[in-house]
């Protein structure tokens, strides 16, 4: 089996929830297992069964009202997308013969909110799917889970039997993209606030500003976007089309504008707001850099007023993110006149410095109607208890912040830039089972936002960056916090991976299309199998390892190879169960040989396509540990079926090899030899007690 085979049949062992629950139309469908993400609150199934044809129509009862009608007309676009059904367009005369009712209370919030009630409760029979709901938000996070719960069998289409009663564990469940470092287009935020919904996120955090980029036009102060943004930027109008886009699908909208430090590119066309002489110029380059505005002159706040007051009437959410962190204050520290000012204020260090800047701004942004947000550093015991902490040191400060009275969100955890796996997201919680709050401080802590910082993203590789593991967020966000099984979130993971494409996401096709560019044809076999079991370098290393300015070019392998490589994932798997199998080695044994026949086969085809394609010359290194670990796989699979250990020098050169191999290069790294270490490690103790191994995930 070669691993594209191989990875076919897990990808089909993933979908037999989907065409494999079927029944007959005389008979009850059988119970059917959870594939929705997230996981409902509470999920009853019962035999019966929905039919889904082209009779199907959707009526509604309660309040209805042109969001709902447009979220309902999306729900049978797709229902249409998935079945190859043409259904007739509009609403149905509720009668007892529609098949779907959407029964809502009442509008919800005018404008979407912290405290809106997006819980549901979904009902189907055989005769008919009951979607109740106390706001129209609550319906639309409804129609998402319906379209989730379609099935099939040969007999068609179907809904299964199943009363679900649902609501979100946490209020707060957003997504942060950072349009500044690398700009992003209308076409890419949209496709992924059409994702978020899917999942049942609710807060599109805006990243506008950095060092890299001004992204928002201002009419007040017109070279913040003239002279800060390369001409990238979005005017007023863009801005509206997104918070109505974002509205549509119950998701709000919160900015944020990051003072007083990252700031160079407010700087490039306001130099007299800086705490050191300009000129300035935009930084092209990834890191902390140290202009930074001065908090100590008036004309800071007048313009400040002046542009945030502006944004506060172009923004409707009730909250504005600030920013407010990695401030080292180094340009504070050189500037006679501000060490004036702060000893003859009694202000003692820089801390206290950016809490009195932070003073200032709440003034202006209460007066605007707004809340202050901001990451950890504007954390001050003068601040009023309604700003909201964004808590980028994790869980322990999140809570201590709880514990003074601070609402806050957690995204220590969830920064997506940094190529964690699923499994690593999955396992961070706001509240985690042992917290020591309160009850009543519990309820400070709000949610939390997934983070995709775009030092390394364009709109061609952003998808792959964020989903499919943002969804594995978004479930913690939302369900209870006894939904834990990281095998089974795998599993459904694949599964809403291949339904977020119908909404013109990029995270699956988007890998082909650049390695074929890479290549230069249109065999790219051997280099997917490359990036099948390697993943970009994690955290930071990127940056020390393949140096590039925000003007590079991403279209690299690094930058075509995935988080969560699914080909490591698939083999690290199968030499968990084939070595559970001991003494007998037979479980998934054909199925590793072909695989690690396949990384000998590839690494030496890689030569050839390397040779004609200069854009690859820097994995070469790579081709080579792909064979050595195929070949050390094989040998050491060949010893355990033979029942015989390895000699002392076949253990001695298969530890430089897979030495070699563990060291990364073009900033890749193999995800497979720790497995490849196990198989080794088997072999090396034949005839010796096993220890336990490792487990994995599929």
């Amino acid at each position: 089996m070669t691993i594209k085979k191989a990875l076919v049949w897990f990808v089909l062992l993933t979908c037999v929830a989907i065409s494999g629950n079927g029944a007959n139309a005389q008979q009850p469908a059988p119970t059917p297992r959870i594939d929705l993400v997230p996981v409902p609150a509470s999920v009853k199934f019962n035999p019966e069964r929905l039919t889904v044809d082209a009779s199907f129509k959707v009526a509604t009862r309660g309040h209805s009202d042109d969001r709902l009608k447009a979220a309902i007309a999306r729900f049978m676009k797709r229902l249409e997308g998935r079945t190859v059904l043409t259904l007739e367009p509009g609403l149905a005369v509720d009668d007892q013969m529609t098949q779907l009712i959407v029964h809502c209370d009442g509008p919800g919030r005018n404008v979407p909110s912290v405290a809106e009630n997006e819980s549901y409760r979904i009902d189907i029979t055989r005769r008919q799917a009951i979607l109740k709901a106390p706001t129209v938000v609550g319906a639309i996070r409804g129609l998402e889970t319906l379209l989730q719960l379609l099935n099939a069998d040969r007999n068609g289409y179907y809904l299964p039997g199943v009363l679900i009663e649902d609501q979100p564990r946490f209020p707060w469940r957003g997504l942060m993209i950072d349009v500044a470092r690398h700009f992003q287009t209308m076409e890419t935020l949209k496709r992924n606030l059409d994702a978020m919904a899917a999942v049942k996120l609710n807060v599109f955090h805006w990243h506008l500003t950095e060092d890299q980029g001004f992204r928002v036009e201002s009419k007040k102060y017109p070279k913040l976007h003239q002279l800060g943004s390369d001409g990238n930027y979005f005017t007023h109008e863009q801005v509206k089309e997104i918070i109505a886009y974002a509205r549509d699908r119950g998701i709000r909208v919160v900015p944020e504008f990051d003072i007083p430090g990252h700031s160079t590119s407010w700087l490039v066309g306001y130099p007299e707001l800086g705490s050191a002489p300009g000129p300035y110029t935009i930084e092209r380059r990834p890191g902390i850099f140290e202009p930074a505005l001065d908090p100590t002159r008036e004309e800071v706040y007048k313009f400040l007023d002046g542009f945030l007051s502006e944004m506060a009437a172009l923004f409707p959410d009730e909250y504005l993110h600030i920013g407010g962190d990695e401030n080292e204050g180094k340009q504070w520290d050189r500037n006679p006149a501000i060490q004036a000012y702060m000893k003859e204020k009694g202000i003692k260090d820089n801390h206290a410095l950016q809490a009195y800047f932070n003073t200032r701004l709440l003034k202006i942004l209460q007066k605007n109607g707004k809340k202050m947000i901001g990451w950890d550093e504007i954390l001050q015991p003068e601040l009023p208890k309604d700003i909201v902490i964004h808590s980028w040191r994790g869980t322990a400060a999140l809570a201590e912040a709880a514990r003074k009275g601070y609402d806050g969100i957690l995204s220590n955890g969830y920064y997506i830039d940094l190529i964690q796996p699923a499994s690593h997201h999955y396992a961070s919680d706001p509240l985690p089972a042992d917290s020591t709050l309160t009850p009543a401080e519990a309820k400070h802590v709000l949610g939390g936002e997934a983070t995709m910082w775009a030092e390394w993203v364009t709109p061609e590789t952003i998808d792959s960056r964020i989903w499919p593991r943002t969804a594995a967020i978004a479930e913690r966000l939302w369900s209870p916090r006894t939904v834990t099984d990281v095998n089974d979130m795998y599993r459904r993971l694949a599964i809403i991976s291949l339904q977020l494409e119908e909404l013109g996401l990029l995270h699956k096709k988007n890998q082909d299309m650049m390695l074929r560019r890479l290549v230069r044809h249109d065999d790219t076999g051997p280099l997917k199998t490359l990036v099948s079991v390697v993943e970009p370098v994690k955290e930071y290393r990127r940056y020390q390892m393949r140096p590039q300015t925000m003007l590079s070019p991403l279209t690299g392998v690094i930058d075509a190879a995935l988080p969560d490589a699914e080909g490591a994932r698939r083999f690290t798997w199968m030499v968990k169960e084939f070595l559970a199998d001991a003494p007998r080695y037979q479980l998934y044994r054909s199925e590793l040989i072909e695989m690690l026949s396949e990384w000998q086969e590839s690494g030496a085809a890689l030569g050839p396509m390397i040779d004609h394609s200069p854009a690859l010359k820097e994995i070469k290194p790579l081709t080579k540990g792909l064979s050595e670990l195929g070949d050390v796989g094989l040998e050491a699979i060949s010893y355990l079926k033979l029942g015989q250990p390895p000699t002392r020098e076949w253990r001695e050169a298969t530890t430089l090899k897979l030495d070699e191999a563990a060291k990364p290069y073009a900033a890749l790294e193999f995800m497979v030899v720790p497995a490849v270490k196990q198989l080794v490690q088997a072999a090396t103790e034949i005839g010796q007690p096993r220890p336990t191994s490792v487990s994995s995930t599929p």
